[in-house]
């Protein structure tokens, strides 16, 4: 029951998030060499083709590539998403509840996860990860 009441709250407004670049940059030679991580690093060798932006090479991120400043971090459901570990920060987004969802961190425990989920639904706030870690009765049985 309670989770049907937390998830009524609706964005204030929904915007459609156009993203430029949904394809991660990937670090140069990560592909060839497993000591080489995926992980963004800029070329700097002096013959390296990439930095030199040779034809055919695949492309260095650019400042053009970033996301719109209105709907940058924006989720799929509308909200920003915010960490929150106890009832006094989720007490924090009272105020801008239909912009800002919280999100429980994942050591917070089953005990206290349960106060928090209901204390989110007496505010209004949305929890986008209220259901979990939360045993049903047949469960503990």
């Amino acid at each position: 029951m309670a989770a049907k009441r937390i998830n009524a709250v609706k964005p204030l407004r929904k915007p459609v998030c156009i993203k430029k670049r949904n394809k991660h940059i990937q670090r140069h030679h990560s592909d060839r060499y497993d000591r080489v991580k995926p992980s963004w690093r800029r070329p700097k060798g002096i013959d390296n083709r990439m930095r030199r932006k040779f034809k055919g090479q695949s492309v260095m991120p650019q400042i053009g590539f970033g996301s719109d400043k209105r709907t940058k971090h924006v989720h799929r459901d509308g909200f920003r998403h915010v960490l929150v570990h106890n009832a006094r920060e989720l007490e924090m987004l009272m105020m801008e509840n239909r912009r800002y969802a919280g999100v429980i961190a994942h050591t917070v425990s089953s005990k206290k996860r349960k106060g928090m989920v209901e204390r989110a639904a007496q505010l209004g706030i949305r929890l986008v990860n209220g259901s979990s870690k939360l045993r049903t009765d047949e469960q503990q049985e």
